[in-house]
């Protein structure tokens, strides 16, 4: 992306993809593909994707495309049968790819044309105005990767490896080797259910190196043993030295990779464990697939606050998860931890105040736990303060994950995947409150309930006018919590606000309240901060995201403070001038 557009804001919609369109609800623990049903490319048709276009989204991440290793038999149309044991769940893990230049045939009407009804996805996103994100998986691969619609020219990763040694700067796998791989010993595919390939084994000789660089022949149960790790000329078995010179096979490799679905028409990747892979190597392969697509866009999935900074300057990344840090906090306010408080908040944002436009900030994905679960807040209602925060506290994006929008809770144990709060990558499910707003593939909410609606309508509304206020979109942050943190008519524990400023011509407040309880406040605006605005007296302001007006004075809110009542969960933007 050109250096000027970094920080523009813009709304990604992320969707698993085999989860989005499915209208089944048998929702039977280990389920096959057949017993709780599959959503298809095919689904997500115009009407969908005017739906994800009405809620303000200008992406769609279309999570879990690349074929990976899944236990339902496709045998019949030259595509290999995946061994059970080194498979998590039935649907298996969207993140164990097992050929880079497919997608995943559970997702296609007619198994033969799978590819051709995802391209015709990419091309209905894009005439529906909407740009596609997909999942580059740089670190791993499947525990039995190869491809096997691979274009002319292009090797499979390993297949030239030196298998006699642990490392080399060239091979693309990391070896135990003379030892052969064991399957985790309390590992039990389907959670025991028969399998023609569920039988303890699985052949590989020498071992690799598991995905999250676990160094034995018989991984954990709890290690990412189905897959393993990509070597990117880094010693991980020995001092963690370099070898980029020459060029590593695996640089090479993923950059065939990238350039592939670049050309089909991909605007962008979101990163796995992109901190995983040396930060030299983005450096090279990004500005090449630039070359190809100028605007094409790279975020990174990205844990470690020290290396953020090194992955957009030296990597050239254009946007960072902002997990550790703002979602973090966040979560721990709105769930009303011991000792958390929406003071931690000016903290969060001051760390990163020279790479904020570059921070993707979100309250749900695939990894982490719905907001209306017990094991997170227990109500979709506290997602109101918090993603009014994620969406107009910086200029960078943000994230909204399906069924967030309804208030979907991500109840019960669906096999690989516990009841622990996440709505499953692993196994094959409906997502029920999802499902209401699907209504049977007319998109339309029709099922929802009244209170749902209304929490889409306000997903909806923030996204608008975060999308079309200046302010909000590029302009200078001024926080207003330290300023009241001696007030006593405002209680900083769970009000936050602050005041988003563009040029002196546009100015908006934004005020939420993370408590269950309804909050009066007195903010107190004073002069030297006056000063930096348009000058006006006193006035009524209207909240953009409903219907409450509030008369102020300006010269006032110097001293007592401009008075408002915020409800429970409730979040106002007033636009000032």
């Amino acid at each position: 992306m050109a250096e000027d557009e970094k920080g523009h804001k813009f709304v990604v919609y992320q969707m698993m993809t085999r989860l989005f369109g499915n209208t089944n609800t048998t929702n039977v623990p280990w389920g096959t593909l057949k017993e709780n049903g599959v959503g298809k490319f095919n689904d997500i048709n115009d009407k969908a994707l005017q739906g994800i276009k009405d809620l303000g989204a200008t992406h769609v991440w279309y999570t879990g495309v690349i074929e990976h290793a899944v236990i339902t038999d496709y045998t019949k149309f030259d595509i290999p049968l995946d061994d059970a044991d080194v498979v998590k769940g039935r649907a298996g893990s969207p993140y164990a790819i097992k050929d880079y230049y497919d997608v995943n045939p559970d997702m296609a009407v007619e198994v033969p044309n799978r590819m051709k009804e995802f391209e015709s996805l990419i091309q209905r996103t894009h005439d529906n105005g909407l740009k596609v994100l997909i999942d580059f998986v740089p670190n791993h691969v499947a525990r039995d990767y190869h491809s096997d619609v691979k274009p002319e020219g292009v090797e499979d990763f390993g297949a030239t490896d030196n298998t006699t040694v642990g490392f080399d700067p060239q091979n693309n796998f990391y070896y135990i080797a003379g030892e052969d791989f064991k399957v985790p010993s309390n590992y039990k595919p389907l959670g025991g259910k028969p399998f023609p390939t569920a039988d303890g084994k699985f052949k590989e000789s020498p071992a690799k190196v598991s995905g999250n660089g676990a160094v034995t022949a018989q991984p954990s149960e709890h290690d990412w043993f189905e897959t393993v790790r990509l070597n990117y000329g880094v010693n991980h078995l020995e001092n963690a030295s370099k070898h980029f010179d020459p060029v590593p096979s695996t640089w090479k490799k993923t950059l065939e990779i990238l350039t592939y679905w670049t050309n089909k028409g991909v605007d962008g990747f979101r990163c796995d464990m992109a901190e995983m892979v040396p930060v030299e190597f983005w450096g090279w392969m990004i500005p090449q697939i630039q070359k190809i697509n100028p605007d094409i866009i790279f975020i990174a999935e990205i844990y470690n606050p020290n290396a953020y900074r090194d992955y957009i300057h030296e990597g050239k990344f254009d946007y960072l998860y902002d997990k550790v840090g703002m979602y973090d906090s966040l979560r721990a306010v709105m769930s009303h931890r011991d000792g958390s408080t929406a003071e931690h908040f000016t903290q969060v944002w001051k760390g990163m105040e020279d790479i904020n436009n570059h921070m993707l900030r979100f309250l749900e994905n695939h990894d982490e736990q719905r907001i209306a679960s017990p094991d997170f807040a227990g109500t979709a209602k506290a997602g109101i303060p918090g993603m009014t925060v994620s969406a107009t506290l910086g200029t960078g994006p943000v994230m909204i994950y399906f069924g967030q929008e309804v208030g979907e809770p991500g109840k019960g144990a669906s096999g690989f995947s516990n009841d622990d709060g996440r709505t499953t990558i692993f196994d094959y499910w409906g997502v029920p409150e999802h499902q209401k707003w699907v209504n049977g593939h007319q998109y339309d909410g029709g099922q929802l309930s009244e209170e749902q609606k209304e929490l889409r309508a306000f997903y909806t509304q923030l996204m608008k006018v975060t999308m079309e206020e200046k302010a909000l979109q590029d302009g200078e942050l001024i926080d207003l919590q330290p300023i009241n943190l001696d007030n006593p008519s405002y209680d900083t524990k769970y009000v936050y606000s602050y005041i988003r400023l563009h040029d002196k011509e546009e100015a908006v407040l934004v005020v939420t309240n993370f408590s269950d309880e309804a909050k009066e406040a007195h903010i107190v605006i004073p002069d030297d901060i006056q000063k930096t605005m348009k000058k006006k007296d006193a006035s009524t302001i209207q909240d953009l995201l409903g219907n409450t007006q509030l008369g102020i004075d300006l010269e006032e809110a110097s001293t007592k403070g401009i008075k408002m009542e915020i409800p429970a969960y409730g979040a106002y933007i007033f636009k000032l001038y």
